[in-house]
């Protein structure tokens, strides 16, 4: 029988199989699919104890090369039931009738139709499978197999982990078999993935008396099957993206990142220059010193080039069905590389430099941004956002390419993802030393960035609004009022009192930018002025951040600049009351923001100054500037001596 475990199945199999189940397997391959399903289902009542465990042991082998065949095949297994038939087998005490049901449970598992919960639905399953880790190779390589294809969340990741998953596939990495060693490496790139407690447990495990992340880099050298230097690699970058390894660390410095830019060079199959580079995009992604390394060893930047010209009509691939499978698959290089000098550029501006002057690079990103593969799509709008970081960029490059024609496009009909990293790159093309800021204002954008502040995502709401921010600084009274208009009052308010801080911080920096210049702030206070009063009054009310109130304050002495808006203020106790009270809080920012309110409203050089200064004498705000001018904050105390001299002037 155990000739039958190890191979899919043939003719000659067939042939062993006993007379009694004969009549099953026939329906199998019956043309009829209802008679496939019934031969299905009897091969499913053939789990049952009843039958004799040379048959049962058959069957889990005729399933096992049934499962090897169309997804319809495995939906058909699935709905019958056989994972729970599989793993009530794993009960029965003969190693051989094990071996089969996992060996089929394994080939079931890595469909992608199979639902991976359906591991999960027993509790008494994983610690049942760890236990089976012993018996064999066999039960090693299927077990820890199922298990990195199963492993999907951080729940799954916890579950394994409490059910003692390091301390019983750690020995594995030193089995003599490569397959097992291979899956149990697998199966802790999967576990380590962005979650702390394994990595931090894993950094710590011994393996015959040496550190695990000595076993990774081991398994990373030259000499051994690139699948297991690259998951190797994933190891010790997961484990340093978790906090587990400084980034620092020289087993990161000159062994992970070089083994992952040694995967993207051409000599590699795609499948492995995809993952090496989405696996080192992902590693350097928060560290500038990784990037700048990365982007000066063995020609990275123009390395990557290649992965636009590839397969090239001059491809050296002898196998047609590799080429062919390339063919198809080209994109996921393409995304690959755009995720990648994403990463490398997002800190330093010569590595943007680099990328930019890298061969038909804007060219390729506004391709990008266009292709039919939403996954390239985000990869490029990524790589853009990116680059949008450099003022020098801005200036040149994405002027030159009129990114923001296709960026805009891309606005039009995207999902969530896109959208909003679309945005985010817009928010950098209307900062005021952009040149693109003038065609985009042109382009009609307001309207579309004041439906995406009504959208249900925050980060679409913040971006939408923070776009709009941008485009108020410093704007002439045109586009202010266009932008209050199509956003309109009411929505605006709602912005003022939504659930999230950094939605509520932008909608403050767009209604600072609105108010700057005296005509703008004067011209919107006499329309809106009421409903920004109060709110401004209920946002210094509430419970809100520092930074919030310091933002809201920083608003009321913008008004207080206005000519006829700073009676607003003046004709509102309850408000100056507020102003006084914030000018003797702890905190220096908030005091710095009401004395410049005060500053603007008791100016000598403007009409009604002399009563303005009077009231506030009398409401007690020059024993407040005294008093703050003996400040140990130097910018206070200036700013109030400032004030006071209004008074002498």
């Amino acid at each position: 029988m155990a000739c039958l475990l190890e191979a899919p199945l043939r003719v000659s199999v067939l042939s062993e199989v006993t007379a009694t189940s004969r009549h099953y397997v026939d329906r199998l391959f019956d043309p009829d699919p209802q008679k496939v399903l019934q031969g299905v289902m009897l091969l499913y009542l053939l789990q049952q104890s009843s039958s004799t465990l040379e048959l049962r042991t058959e069957c889990a082998v005729v399933l096992g090369s049934l499962a090897m065949g169309t997804e319809n095949n495995i939906k058909s297994l699935v709905d019958c039931h056989i994972i729970p038939a599989l793993l009530q087998g794993l009960l029965c005490p003969d190693l051989i009738f094990i071996e089969a049901c996992l060996r089929c449970l394994r080939t079931v598992f890595i469909s992608a139709v199979t639902p991976v919960q359906l591991l999960y639905t027993d509790p008494t399953v994983i610690p049942h499978l760890m236990s089976l880790l012993s018996r064999s190779h066999r039960t090693q390589e299927y077990t820890t197999q199922i298990f990195s294809h199963c492993c999907k969340t951080p729940e799954h990741q916890t579950v394994l982990f409490n059910h003692g998953a390091i301390q019983n596939i750690a020995p594995l990495l030193i089995s003599p078999s490569y397959k097992v060693r291979m899956q149990a490496l697998r199966c802790f790139s999967v576990l380590a993935y962005e979650n702390t407690q394994v990595s931090m447990t894993l950094v710590n495990v011994l393996v015959d008396g040496e550190l695990l992340s000595q076993v990774f880099i081991r398994m990373m050298q030259r000499d051994q099957p690139i699948e297991m230097q690259l998951t190797a690699a994933k190891c010790l970058t997961y484990m340093c993206r978790a906090g587990a390894i400084r980034t620092d660390d020289s087993c990161v410095v000159l062994k992970t990142l070089p083994c992952l830019v040694r995967m993207c060079s051409k000599e590699h199959l795609l499948e492995e220059r995809v993952e090496g580079a989405e696996t080192l995009a992902f590693l350097m992604e928060p560290d500038v010193e990784l990037q700048r390394i990365a982007s000066t060893t063995d020609h990275l930047v123009a390395m990557l080039a290649d992965y636009f010209k590839y397969p090239s009509s001059v491809s050296a691939i002898a196998d047609i069905k590799r080429l062919d499978h390339d063919l198809k698959h080209a994109h996921e290089l393409r995304q690959a590389a755009f995720k990648l000098y994403a990463s490398l550029g997002s800190n330093d501006e010569d590595i943007r430099k680099k990328i930019t002057e890298t061969e038909n690079m804007m060219d390729r990103i506004v391709s990008g941004l266009s292709e039919s593969s939403i996954k390239v799509r985000l990869a490029a709008v990524r790589c853009l956002h990116s680059l949008s970081r450099s003022v020098q960029q801005l200036r040149t490059s994405f002027h030159d390419h009129a990114v923001w024609k296709p960026l805009m496009k891309l606005l039009q009909n995207a999902p969530d993802e896109v959208l909003v990293m679309a945005s985010s790159t817009l928010c950098n093309l209307l900062l005021e030393f952009s040149p693109s800021k003038e065609p985009i204002l042109e382009s009609g954008v307001i309207e579309l960035l004041c439906s995406l502040t009504q959208s249900e995502s925050p980060a679409l709401r913040v971006n939408g609004i923070w776009a709009l921010m941008n485009m108020a600084f410093q704007a002439d009274q045109k586009v202010k009022v266009e932008i209050v208009q199509c956003l309109g009052t009411e929505q605006l308010f709602r912005l003022l009192s939504d659930p999230d801080a950094n939605v509520l911080m932008k909608t403050l920096g767009l209604l600072r930018n609105l108010l700057s210049t005296r005509p703008h702030i004067d011209q919107i206070m006499t329309s809106h002025g009421k409903q920004i009063m109060q709110a401004v009054t209920l946002i210094l009310e509430a419970e809100h951040s520092v930074e919030v109130k310091e933002q809201t304050l920083c608003i009321l002495a913008n008004i207080a600049d206005g000519n006829t808006a700073k009676e607003l203020i003046m004709t509102n106790d309850d408000m100056l009351q507020k102003i006084k009270y914030y000018m003797g809080h702890s905190n220096v920012k908030l005091q710095l923001a009401t004395t410049f309110c005060i500053s603007n409203l008791i100016w000598n050089e403007e009409d009604g100054s002399q009563e303005r200064q009077d009231k506030l004498r009398e409401l007690g705000f020059v024993d407040m500037l005294h008093k703050l001018s003996q400040a140990c904050d130097a910018n206070l105390s200036d700013r109030a001596k400032t004030a006071m001299q209004q008074y002498l002037a």
